[in-house]
């Protein structure tokens, strides 16, 4: 089924332990807390307070920002490079309030942990594979993936066709294709890139990096910056650069390891991609701005490719919007997110969000409800 619509519409703005030896997973402490103040906007208000817990994937801590009740069956939200699942926050206010949504934080993003022996894209199947036993352990599972995020999804979705009852992709179209006389000069500038120091991320205050953003993408409007720079940033204190008392400043860092800035030395292999795109059983929506600076323009014809790879693709556009539209246009990509779900339910139920399966563990939430979060990496 191929489907291709624009749908223009008015805008509304707005302490337990266990271990699964057989998946190497830990819930070392789960602490259900209102969202941290650390990144709370006081310009944006959130509609849907976000809980935190905190699960050991493969060996690494892993942050899981909850929106709902959490359940065994909830939508899972992954973000892009260099984002974080804390700024799903606009989308979240913008689905159906008994949506039950789990947005883990990458490795190496957010408040997830570092890896010391760097990132490599398989890392992320691996730890999807691994994070999906834990969070939707009893079903198919429906997720949502922006960019990086959408990438990985879809080639999951080919590796382990049964896993998935939907995947909807935000600007996921893969990468151009390379060649492997590419190659030398990439491995090149990977080892140039190791012998300069890292970038820490650092900017002068919370303010400094919301002006950036918006400077950046005029499309984001100044609550929404503030408040994606909250959630991409925390305090420097004193004592990292000066020897100081070791309280907060003013000055905030990016909340990613540096280690990410680094070039892939792996080429991209567009044709590996497509093979795992072939394999996908779940239903597909593909969502794509049409903006000047989006993805969506410049990888246009990579979308219509897609078409001949997945059997089940529908591509629909967010009119205005750019790459980054969960954070420019949510409550219109809302609307097509469940629009999508609707008519799978009509089809098939049990591939659609039900508010019976949202709700059905809602009793599950930990005692310490009022407890602080979990220190961030």
């Amino acid at each position: 089924m191929h489907d291709e619509r624009i749908i223009p519409v008015s805008v509304h703005t707005p302490s337990q332990s266990r271990e699964r030896c057989g998946h190497q997973i830990l819930r070392t402490r789960v602490l259900w807390s209102p969202y941290d103040t650390a990144v709370m906007s006081q310009a944006y208000k959130p509609l849907r307070i976000p809980r935190h817990e905190d699960l050991t994937v493969r060996g690494l801590r892993h942050r899981v920002s909850w929106w709902g009740a959490r359940s065994k069956n909830p939508v899972v939200l992954l973000h892009g490079i260099m984002d974080c699942g804390a700024s799903w926050q606009f989308l979240a206010d913008a689905l159906p309030s008994d949506w039950s949504l789990a947005a883990p934080d990458w490795r190496g993003f957010g408040h997830s942990e570092w890896a010391a022996g760097g990132y490599w894209f398989p890392d992320y199947f691996a730890d999807l594979d691994r994070l999906l036993d834990e969070l939707a352990p009893d079903a198919p599972a429906r997720v949502i993936g922006h960019s990086m995020g959408a990438n990985i999804a879809l080639m999951y979705g080919g590796i382990r066709p049964q896993r998935l009852a939907w995947i909807a992709s935000l600007e996921g179209f893969g990468l151009r294709r390379m060649s492997p006389q590419d190659a030398p000069a990439r491995y090149a500038q990977w080892l140039d890139e190791l012998r300069r120091p890292a970038r820490d991320g650092r900017h002068r205050s919370v303010a400094e990096l919301a002006r950036l953003l918006e400077a950046r993408n005029p499309r984001l409007i100044p609550e929404r910056a503030e408040f994606v720079a909250r959630a991409w940033s925390r305090p420097v204190r004193a004592d990292h650069a000066d020897g100081g008392s070791g309280e907060p400043s003013s000055e905030v860092e990016l909340l990613f390891d540096p280690g990410h800035r680094l070039v892939n030395p792996v080429l991209y292999r567009r044709e590996e991609a497509e093979a795992c795109w072939s394999r996908i059983e779940a239903p597909v929506l593909l969502v794509r701005g049409d903006a000047d600076d989006s993805r969506a323009k410049a990888m246009r014809a990579s979308a219509e490719e897609m078409r001949a790879q997945i059997r089940e693709l529908e591509i629909v556009t967010v009119p205005g919007a750019g790459h980054m539209l969960h954070h420019e246009a949510p409550e219109l990509l809302a609307r097509h997110l469940v629009e999508f779900d609707r008519r799978l339910q009509r089809r098939s139920p049990s591939s659609a969000v039900s508010a019976e399966q949202q709700h059905e563990n809602h009793d599950e939430h930990d005692e310490s409800d009022g407890a602080d979060s979990p220190t961030g990496a």
